[in-house]
This record gives structure tokens, sequence and C-alpha cells, in this order.
């Protein structure tokens, strides 16, 4: 735990809060073998997640759901850690069960949120998610809840109040809001209003968080930050499920365990906040009306990565290029339909210099802005410097 921050908050505060973890026992009567109820962690003299949800004293309860988070594996086969994890909420809604569990993976150093129900006379996980920002679950003050009946959030006791898309205030019951109305594929933002704390002495107006959509996937967790209000500029008009696709930009780079690929995890490409977008120019295919390019970034538990936005004239299909990682040297391919691109993006000095490919057609040609047809081979790009020369390549078969 100590390698954990809570993005926001004073050194002073989160020191609070990660003394509060080992200093608390029980909250309620349970075996030491049970999962506790509620967790542990407090902002002064407040408890930032107490224990929530009408069967959250019940004994019966607390064991079954505990059997089931044992019983439950990561998609790498790690397991929970009992005794760093807590149940939030164990209660029921809208007449079913429903428990909510913070869990500590310790194989990845992850934390999951574990959504359980009732299978039968037993409690069964339904939905995992993992939350990859560089900080622990619970330290989060809204985290999602999903449901037959639209998304759901659980509030800490941090929030006085929650904002939903359309800016109304979202009712609930030990911590749960009502159904939420958020569409499959696009981003909404949700926004909290936070208590004065010893961590927050002036409190938050307006903590916003993007949701990605009711179609988001698991493991990939849906909320991401929005200090500024940039990422739900940025995602505008934009369809998430695409952006979320294999080849798009938030699903496009695999997480890495010991030197594999697992497209089971969350992307390394997954967003956790500082969405933004900029304009890069225009490029015309074909003597046709101009599209707009625009460079998409964001920031993950891997650092930042980019991505190209295509905007064809008159409202068509929007195309979006896999992410890339920050480079000197930018390259994006763009499966454009008829004429696929590449386009090159760099920070243009009086030292810089691009090269391509012999016979290569350059479509746009201006100072840290490329763009050329998708090679037909693999081919090599590169960027001379002050200081080194950075090489990049591209075309089919991609890299």
């Amino acid at each position: 735990m100590a390698g954990v921050r809570w993005r926001g908050v004073p050194a002073t505060g989160l020191a609070v809060l990660l003394a509060a973890v080992t200093a608390c026992g029980p909250v309620a009567e349970r075996r030491p073998q049970d999962l506790r109820v509620g967790y542990d962690s407090l902002d002064g003299s407040l408890t930032v997640w107490p224990p929530r949800g009408s069967l959250i004293e019940d004994a019966t309860v607390t064991a079954a759901v505990t059997e089931a988070v044992r019983d439950w594996r990561s998609p790498v086969d790690d397991r929970v850690h009992v005794p760093s994890s807590g149940i939030l909420f164990s209660g029921e809604v809208d007449g079913a069960p429903l428990a909510l569990v913070a869990a500590a993976v310790p194989g990845q150093a992850a934390s999951w949120l574990l959504q359980l129900s009732t299978d039968g006379d037993r409690y069964a996980v339904s939905h995992a998610t993992e939350y990859t920002d560089p900080g622990y679950l619970v330290y989060s003050d809204v985290l999602p809840v999903q449901g037959a009946d639209g998304r759901r959030y659980l509030v800490s006791e941090r929030v006085r109040r929650l904002l939903g898309p359309d800016g109304r205030t979202l009712s609930g019951t030990d911590g749960i809001t009502v159904p939420v109305d958020v569409p499959q594929c696009t981003a909404v933002t949700v926004t909290a209003t936070l208590r004065t704390t010893e961590s927050l002495p002036r409190g938050r107006t307006a903590d916003r968080l993007l949701d990605l959509g009711a179609g988001t996937a698991n493991p990939r967790y849906p909320l991401v930050r929005d200090e500024s209000g940039s990422g739900k500029r940025a995602l505008t008009g934009l369809d998430t499920c695409q952006l979320a696709g294999e080849d798009g930009p938030f699903g496009s780079i695999s997480r890495r365990v010991a030197d594999r690929n697992v497209p089971q995890l969350v992307p390394a490409s997954w967003p956790t906040g500082k969405l933004a977008i900029r304009t890069l120019g225009e490029v015309a295919l074909d003597g046709g009306a101009p599209a707009e390019l625009e460079q998409l970034t964001w920031e993950t538990a891997d650092g930042t990565m980019s991505a190209v936005v295509y905007r064809p004239a008159g409202g068509g299909a929007v195309v979006l290029s896999p992410a890339d990682r920050t480079n000197a040297l930018q390259v994006y391919e763009l499966p454009v339909p008829e004429q696929p691109l590449v386009v090159l993006t760099w920070r243009s000095t009086k030292d810089t210099t691009l090269s391509v490919p012999p016979n290569t057609t350059r479509l746009v040609d201006r100072p840290g802005l490329v763009v050329v047809p998708l090679p037909e081979r693999n081919e090599t790009f590169s960027l001379a410097a002050e200081d080194k020369t950075h090489y990049r390549s591209a075309g089919s078969p991609r890299r």
C-alpha cells in the first residue's frame, strides 16, 4: 500500500488515510477469515467507506460473499487478498441481493471492483472491473454499478451531491444512486460535490468523471477522470465502443505480463484521465473535400498515449487510428476506406528533418505534419533531430 496515491489529495491527507487502513478493527461481527465490512479508511474523522446496505451486518451473507470472492480469479488466474479487501455495500437493490467488494489482487498490484449477485442460494461475481489508475480503488469517491435497469453509482461519504449526465442531482439510498440513463457508446459526465474534510479543506465543487458508456465491457473500468472538462469536449461525437475496439485508440495496445500480451486484461492503452484533442490540419483525397485531422491524447497507467481522428467532410463516418505511445516521431495508421493513410507528427524545429521512403507521395507536407498513403509493405520513416535520429515503421503488414 505504500506506493498508493490519491489524485487531487494533499500528501498529509493521504497519510491520514493510509494510516487508518491498518489502524482500525472490524466494523461488525465477522469471522476472522471473512472480508471486512466497510473499508477502514478515514479522512480526518470521516469514515470514507463505512459499511452500508441492509445486509451488511448479516454474518451469513458476509460469509457467502467471502466464499464467492475467494473462488473468483482474475483473467490471469490471480486471487484476491482477503485481508486487504472489503465489502463496501451489501443489501437489496430492486428486491435482489447485491454486494460490492473492493478487492486487492496482489499478482498485478491491481485493485478490482467486484459486483456479486445471488446464483441460487449462493453468491457469485457477476461483474469485475479493474481499476488501473495509479491509485487504490477505495480512494475514489464514485464507483460504477452495472445493472439491468441502467447504470448506478456507489458514492463515498465524502460525496455531498452527485449530478447525473443531465445536470440533475441523483438521489439514492445507502450510498447507491437511482438508475442513470447512460448510453451504450457515448461518453457522459457525472459530477460530484465533495465535502470539506481534512484532506480537502475547501471541499470540491466539481469533481468531474466521464462514464465511457454502458457498452464498456469487463474488465475495463468505465469511469475516467475529467478535472478540466477537456475529456468531454474531446469525445463529443465519438463512438466510445469504436474507441474501445481491438483496433481503436483505447483498446489497441495489450497489457504485457511476463513478456507476453494478455488481451484478457485491461489494455495498456485504456484511459485514466487527461483526455484532450487538438486540430492537426486537413487532408484531401482524390480531389474531394478536405477531411479534418485531429490528435486525441490521454493518460493511461502506462503513460501518455495518442491517436489520430479523421473527420471526413459532409459528416461521413469518423475513422480512428490505433494508439501510439509517446515518441519523438508519432506514427499513426489510419484505415480510411479506399485510401489508408499514415499520419506522421513531431515537434518541428529548425534542427528537425523528416525522411520518408523513396517515391512516397506526400499528401500533406508541412512542418510537424506529413500525411502519406499507407505503404503496401512495411517501410521506415526517420526524424533527424539535433541529438539523434528517430526511426519508426508503418505499412502492411502492420508493425
